[in-house]
């Protein structure tokens, strides 16, 4: 919903305004010139790549420039009640920042033209063998991305300038107005229809300003140097020209140009060379991974778009979207890799590659030549739990998982609600019918949806977190772990802590296990004894490991999380031990620390804002509120074990 302002103006043309000249506009561009080059980068359609987007937007902005006097707009630079940061020295009320902007939206406006967005080509700013683009964004960023470049160019320019630059909806719809636009209220009308995240808009992910560089594809550079000495320029212009793809794919697709031509290079990447297991290969191998998933999917015979993917992994070009886990390289394959599958998953061409180190998922949509997207993800020493499942989709909120061959039985079962029976899916050639993924999901969380895969050894939970391979979920004492199955396990383990799995999205996490290492009475008389959970989330890489302390009252609906670490042994296999505390008021008002150690803990002692020491692993101590202490813990083999965090 967007801004509702008090203030309301008369309405002005643009001749009303105050005349400003060459020079003036020329100071308001060079003060606000990363402003103006952001505003014309959000109104480009997403759709020219980039690189081109971030050349086109300084064009836009540097020919902003009036050719002489120029009376310029009525409209302020922000509205006077901005919802968000408060504007940069000088703009509000600025005629000749007012005047270069409009002239900005009206050329951003005709840039995003059918017509225009071919031919547009910006003659100030050029940039020889670099690709540049902003810093990539979060999940967020490339959300709203999508979303805009769904609108037409006028509504996505009424979004903007509510968003950015703060303008009341009379005066967003005299700047349209101003630019050219022919019903400035439909646009606004249509700009409704996007969620006001308008935080997002002063995102990196949208600074034509602050650039990441890459090279372009240096051989091919020398190569038409060469061809240009020998054969004249014109030639080389003419053929480039004529070599140009239209809408379709090539025979390498969105891939950028060979960097080498070797014959291992080139087996890599012939579709002819990919290795296809056997259906039945599991079921006597010694093996239980990735290696012995047969190639499924109604497009394993399709070799164009075999090529295509295994192109792409090798050279991503610049219109593919490119992700990868942390901690996964992200070359091609060294070798053939292994085809897994190759199929139609609702509205896209999939392709799933493994080369005995990582996962690739290629996907093109069916009625075009873009939007490419590549993932990869590392599954080295994948077993039988971490080799059950690879998301093969995400549409709408939904997720489908191809899962491996010897997966008898797919359920979705809400980890928030563990006394409800799981839902059965269907299994179509190992493809699942699509669940709703709490992956990137936004707003409060009151379900949280897990993969339940039963095989010939028991149940496993999975849950998706906004990568390639869903992490394992487990309880239990580090090194001892079971499987979290039934509505009783579940319960205990995950009810109340589940939501917590938000915390470690997207860090390459293989493996999350709960562990309720004590219980503890609460004074006062509190509602029966508190359970103190420890949460530990391994990732494929290695490091990066991330732990956290819960603390979880009787009837309360979500766990506290208490304590938080990074790259510790506690709480892991190695160092199967905690130590946690937390400030808690008693239903009679009194504060209290209250720290708990896991088995094998004699002794708790607090030192600094809160003094006191207790026999066993518990203690409670009367606090003021706000009070900080230090915590140790002694062992019973004499060591010392400090608070997490």
């Amino acid at each position: 919903m967007q801004s509702q302002h008090a203030a309301q103006r008369p309405p002005h043309s643009s001749s009303d305004g105050p005349v400003v000249d060459v020079e003036q506009a020329e100071a308001a561009l060079a003060e606000h010139y990363p402003r103006l080059v952001r505003l014309a980068y959000l109104l480009l359609p997403p759709g020219t790549g980039r690189s081109r987007r971030v050349l086109t937007a300084h064009a836009l902005a540097q020919r902003a420039l009036p050719r002489g006097r120029t009376a310029a707009p009525v409209i302020p630079a922000q509205s006077a009640e901005a919802p968000q940061a408060a504007p940069s020295p000088g703009r509000d009320g600025d005629p000749g920042y007012a005047l270069v902007r409009l002239q900005v939206v009206r050329t951003a406006l005709r840039a995003g033209g059918p017509l225009r967005r071919t031919l547009l080509s910006p003659p100030l700013p050029r940039v020889w063998g670099l690709r540049l683009h902003p810093r990539s964004g979060g999940a967020d960023e490339l959300a709203l991305d999508q979303r805009l470049s769904a609108l037409s160019g006028p509504a996505r320019a009424a979004y903007v300038l509510r968003g950015l630059e703060r303008l009341a909806d009379e005066d967003v719809r005299k700047v349209l107005t101003d630019a050219g636009v022919a019903d400035a209220a439909a646009a606004l009308g249509e700009a409704d229809g996007v969620p006001a995240e308008y935080r997002l808009l002063d995102s990196p992910e949208f600074d034509p300003c602050s650039l990441q560089a890459r090279p372009t594809d240096l051989l091919r550079r020398r190569r038409y140097l060469k061809a240009a000495l020998t054969a004249g320029c014109a030639l080389v212009v003419c053929g480039a020209l004529l070599g140009l793809p239209g809408d379709g794919w090539g025979p390498d697709g969105a891939a950028a140009p060979p960097y080498a031509r070797n014959p291992a290079a080139q087996a890599a990447l012939d579709p002819a060379r990919l290795t296809r297991v056997p259906p039945a290969a599991w079921k006597t191998s010694a093996r239980t991974d990735f290696s012995v998933w047969p190639a499924r999917g109604d497009l394993t015979g399709d070799t164009d778009l075999l090529r295509r993917a295994l192109a792409v992994w090798a050279r991503p070009g610049e219109r593919v979207q490119a992700s990868a886990t942390p901690g996964t390289p992200s070359g091609g394959p060294a070798g053939p890799p292994q085809l897994l599958y190759a199929g139609t998953v609702d509205s896209a061409r999939v392709v799933i590659l493994h080369d005995g180190l990582r996962i690739a998922r290629y996907a093109e949509p069916k009625g075009g030549a873009r939007g490419a997207v590549l993932d990869l993800a590392r599954v080295d020493g994948a077993g039988r739990a971490g080799a059950s499942a690879v998301v093969l989709s995400r549409v709408d909120g939904n997720v489908r998982y191809l899962t491996a061959p010897w997966v008898r039985e797919a359920r979705r079962r809400d980890l928030r609600e563990p006394d409800t029976d799981a839902t059965d899916l269907t299994l179509a050639d190992g493809v699942t019918s699509p669940l709703a993924s709490p992956a990137l999901r936004a707003g409060s969380c009151t379900s949280w949806n897990v993969l339940e895969l039963t095989d010939e050894t028991g149940t496993r939970l999975m849950t998706d977190l906004a990568e390639l391979v869903p992490a394992r979920l487990t309880a239990g004492r580090p090194g001892a772990t079971g499987k979290t199955s039934g509505a009783k396990a579940l319960r205990a383990a995950w009810a109340p802590f589940a939501c917590s799995l938000a915390s470690v999205r997207s860090a390459g996490v293989r493996s999350v296990n709960t562990w309720a290492f004590a219980e503890q009475p609460l004074p006062d008389g509190g509602a029966g004894p508190a359970d103190w959970v420890c949460t530990r989330a391994e990732t494929w890489r290695g490091g990066g490991t991330r732990v956290l302390a819960q603390f979880h009252t009787p009837g309360g609906p979500f766990g506290t999380v208490v304590a938080k670490a990074e790259d510790v042994p506690q709480c892991g296999a190695r160092e199967p031990r905690v130590l946690a505390g937390v400030l808690w008021k008693s239903p009679a008002g009194t504060w209290y620390l209250l720290a708990a150690g896991s088995r094998g803990t004699t002794s708790v002692t607090a030192k600094g804002g809160v003094e006191g020491t207790a026999q066993g692993n518990l203690l409670t101590v009367e606090a003021e509120r706000g009070a900080q202490a230090d915590l140790v813990g002694t062992l019973k083999d004499g060591g010392s074990l400090t608070g997490l965090g």
